[in-house]
């Protein structure tokens, strides 16, 4: 699956040359101008790394990162700073406050995909699967929550556990069959249309979020943003 990287910088240029190069480099990639415009969207979905300018007009970096990391739906996004101050104190700072790495201006672009490419082995490709957040659904494995805006779903064991797996791989087909497996125990023996059964059950009760579980004809379903 393709990974997301999404760079908060106010300099349009300079914002517009690390999209081309993220893209030219095989990532999906989205510029915010403002922290506000990036929190916004973090609503909605959360990115695989973030790059993070620490001089903003809005807000400096070290406080988008101090508010990422005290969110617990976003603290384990990877964030790379970027700064053009280079002092080793800006850097101490970023790092002591949750950064995963920095990059000082001016940086050439190669190299701002070498350390983007390399915190992500660092930090892993595998989504976080305790707090999931996508298209406005909040999900908390640890507290087994589900949350639409203000409103907490009341889901059964079995539809908590399908949209779990459903948020965590976003655009990925499941068969009928692999969902039985992953969800129910692995001795049972019922018939995949239970699985059917489930998820007409979980559309209902997300309401207007259910048109993003997709049913994918003579397979079986994902989950996706609607167009």
């Amino acid at each position: 699956m393709m990974q997301t990287v999404w760079c908060l910088e106010d300099e349009s240029s300079v914002r517009e040359l690390e999209l081309y190069t993220l893209c030219s480099a095989g990532f999906d990639a989205a510029g915010f101008e403002c922290a506000e415009e990036l929190f916004v969207a973090l609503r909605e979905k959360h990115p695989d790394l973030l790059l993070l300018d620490i001089m903003l007009p809005d807000a400096d970096g070290i406080t988008v990162l101090k508010r990422i990391r005290m969110n617990p739906d976003i603290t384990g996004l990877p964030v790379i700073l970027a700064t053009a101050k280079g002092t080793e104190m800006d850097k101490v700072t970023g790092l002591d406050n949750g950064a995963d790495d920095y990059l000082v201006k001016p940086f050439g672009m190669m190299e701002m995909i070498s350390h983007i490419r390399a915190v992500l082995r660092r930090t892993g490709d595998k989504p976080n699967e305790n707090a999931v957040l996508f298209g406005g659904i909040r999900l908390s494995v640890t507290a087994h929550t589900v949350w639409i805006d203000e409103t907490q779903l009341e889901l059964s064991m079995k539809e908590f556990e399908l949209l779990r797996l459903l948020l965590i791989h976003p655009g990925r087909v499941y068969t009928r069959e692999e969902l039985l497996a992953a969800v129910w125990d692995s001795n049972f023996t019922g018939e995949t249309r239970t699985v059917d059964m489930h998820i007409a059950n979980l559309r209902t009760k997300l309401g207007k979020k259910g048109r993003m579980i997709k049913t994918v004809r003579g397979l079986g379903y994902k989950m996706e943003l609607p167009v």
